[in-house]
């Protein structure tokens, strides 16, 4: 899935930042473990705390406040500024709740949500619940975020 993920981004001279909270980078490791990659894959964030959210991203802190950091709403600024604090033209963000603990009936463990954002088309958001411990959740996540960002890739707009 990375290689062709590397290989949609080299045909369409893109480069890609991750703004990462609940993988902590797990998905920057998986890109980066594909030799290349320096080619088109440009940053990751790890924005694991809501300071580093506002600081590195410019998510603002009320929308933090507002809607909490697992949600549509953050994961979708998360994904706008990993775009604009880059030279990306691509991006994906990831915020949930990996647990053990941290959930509640609105926001259950295993809550994640996905962004994915382009230069030259609207930010989409997708969420999705995972089942198992903390590491399976947050491998569960990394992998479905490859999957849809290669989707999100491939759409026509």
């Amino acid at each position: 899935m990375t290689h062709q993920l590397a290989q949609l981004l080299i045909d369409k001279h893109w480069q890609l930042a991750t703004a990462e909270s609940c993988t902590g980078g797990l998905v920057a490791k998986l890109l980066t473990d594909v030799a290349g990659s320096s080619e088109w894959f440009e940053r990751g964030f790890v924005t694991y705390s809501n300071a580093a959210k506002t600081e590195l991203l410019g998510v603002p802190a009320a929308l933090i406040e507002q809607h909490g950091a697992v949600s549509e709403e953050v994961v979708r600024a998360m994904a706008e500024g990993a775009l604009q604090h880059s030279h990306a033209q691509a991006s994906l963000a990831i915020t949930g709740i990996a647990g053990p603990s941290g959930g509640s009936a609105e926001k259950p463990v295993g809550l994640v949500w996905f962004a994915f954002a382009a230069k030259d088309r609207a930010t989409q958001s997708v969420s999705k619940v995972f089942t198992g411990d903390r590491a399976a959740i947050r491998e569960q996540a990394a992998e479905f975020a490859l999957e849809q960002l290669i989707n999100f890739i491939l759409e026509k707009h």
